[in-house]
């Protein structure tokens, strides 16, 4: 099975390669991922600039590794046309959760659409970020990707998008798995103006995150310390009964 990593973050990030040494076992891996951070940039595509591609030294001996001059999106659809045969598209890991409406936002999820639409089976992985000066924990999302892939690759359901989100916390503390639906509120913004000679430049920043914890919402599944696994491309029963025919939760937290 040909699996393509990709993130956000950027080649260099420590989540990106975490999943990708984790997902060697499930298949054969090669990481396209933005030269740079890219976090933000949502479903963006380069339509009107050229995007350059380029063979970077991996960290992994059995993993070709690329970095795109370019979105999340555009690392994905160049790899898909670079590659043959590509089973899955794993998207992360994600410092920083990717709830609630930030989903519409989020890089990370926006790599992972373009495998969906492009038919393959892809799913998107981040971590709750930490207090200050906190490491972000991905052994628990990287240890479980190959499982998931292992179960996506073997229903045959055809192309799918998941988006998972985990509490950045050890797997002993970790409660179960939940089936979310997204939930509602996201991180907040600000802006910040700087005087330059005559003109007004403008910096958005995000703020704190303003989440409604509803139950059965990927936010409240995190807030809880459980994995939160949503289906996006469609109903949570259809998921279920195709994806996930038997007690996902007990199980999946079991191979854990």
């Amino acid at each position: 099975m040909k699996i393509l990593v990709t993130n956000d973050d950027g080649i260099h990030a420590p989540g990106l390669w975490a999943l990708a040494a984790q997902l060697t076992g499930a298949g054969e891996v090669v990481v396209c991922a933005p030269d740079r951070e890219q976090s933000g940039t949502g479903t963006a595509i380069s339509l009107h600039r050229s995007v350059k591609l380029t063979e970077v030294d991996s960290l992994l001996p059995s993993v070709k590794a690329y970095a795109v001059e370019g979105t999340p999106g555009d690392s994905v659809i160049l790899a898909l046309r670079m590659m043959e045969n590509v089973a899955m598209v794993f998207s992360g890991i994600n410092r920083g959760a990717n709830m609630g409406h930030d989903v519409l936002l989020s890089g990370t999820v926006g790599a992972a659409l373009q495998g969906y639409l492009h038919g393959v089976p892809s799913v998107a992985i981040s971590v709750q970020a930490g207090q200050a000066g906190e490491e972000t924990n991905f052994e628990v999302a990287a240890r479980l990707a190959p499982l998931l892939a292992a179960r996506v690759s073997s229903n045959g359901a055809g192309a799918l998008l998941l988006n998972v989100n985990l509490p950045n916390l050890p797997l002993e503390r970790i409660g179960g798995i939940d089936i979310t639906r997204v939930g509602k509120g996201g991180y907040s913004t600000a802006i910040t103006m700087v005087r330059d000679g005559s003109r007004d430049d403008y910096r958005i920043t995000i703020g704190q995150p303003r989440w409604k914890a509803e139950e059965g919402t990927d936010i409240h599944a995190v807030d809880r310390c459980r994995i939160s696994i949503t289906p996006l491309q469609g109903e949570l029963s259809t998921a279920r009964e195709v994806l996930f025919p038997e007690d996902l939760p007990s199980m999946l937290f079991r191979e854990l």
